[in-house]
């Protein structure tokens, strides 16, 4: 092979690394502002609720991107202060008493109440450890974090107190499955719930910083 064409083969290597140095940082920046972008229309969105002659938009004369955001956060911050008052907490329990009586909405708010409460007031830590766990099959190792331990029944049908342990999947970890696991089966790992998230989503291409 001449020494022309090994130059050609270098630059060819070397442009192609500066071409996927640049791809990994401009694709993750493009998709971090493209999402921003969305959530800001959709929040800016909610205010076409509001009767035209009392949106922002006429009041001041122009638009201002972002305003939906400042809106709904100060909305929902006096929805918090005003349900920890005496008088509105009797009225959020008597609009759910309400949801209750209907059977399909009963069920559709009972579900969502239950996520948030526990993503949001809850004061214990949701994802107690990292762990990794013999599933689906004995030999194959997963990444999951342990939820909490089984209640009283379920311990009297497995006869031994297990834990609960959320095994997400990848690349979505929003999804997964949840398994009852003796606590000597479990092998706790020393990694944040944050990093492990991110050996999740990255499909293990992430590895945690102390490794």
């Amino acid at each position: 092979m001449s020494k022309h064409s090994e130059r050609n083969i270098l630059l060819g290597k070397k442009l192609r690394g500066i071409f996927l140095t640049g791809l990994a940082v401009t694709v993750p920046l493009g998709l971090t502002i493209y999402i921003l972008s969305l959530i800001v229309k959709a929040m800016d969105s909610l205010l076409t609720f509001i009767p035209r002659s009392y949106q922002p938009e006429a009041l001041l004369g122009m638009r201002i991107p972002g305003l939906g955001i400042m809106i709904t956060l100060i909305i929902v911050f006096v929805c918090g202060l005003v349900t920890q008052s005496y008088i509105g907490g009797k009225m959020v329990n008597m609009g759910e008493s309400l949801l209750h009586k209907i059977p399909v909405v009963r069920s559709i708010y009972n579900a969502f109440k239950q996520i948030f409460d526990t993503l949001f007031i809850s004061k214990n830590q949701n994802f107690k450890k990292v762990v990794l766990v013999e599933f689906p099959r004995k030999g194959l190792y997963s990444v999951g974090f342990m939820t909490g331990t089984t209640d009283s029944e379920h311990s009297k049908k497995l006869c031994e107190k297990n834990c609960r342990v959320f095994v997400p999947t990848t690349p979505n970890p929003t999804t997964g499955f949840l398994i009852m696991v003796n606590d000597d089966e479990l092998i706790e790992l020393d990694i944040t719930v944050e990093a492990a998230f991110t050996l999740i989503i990255s499909g293990g291409i992430v590895a945690p910083p102390n490794q």
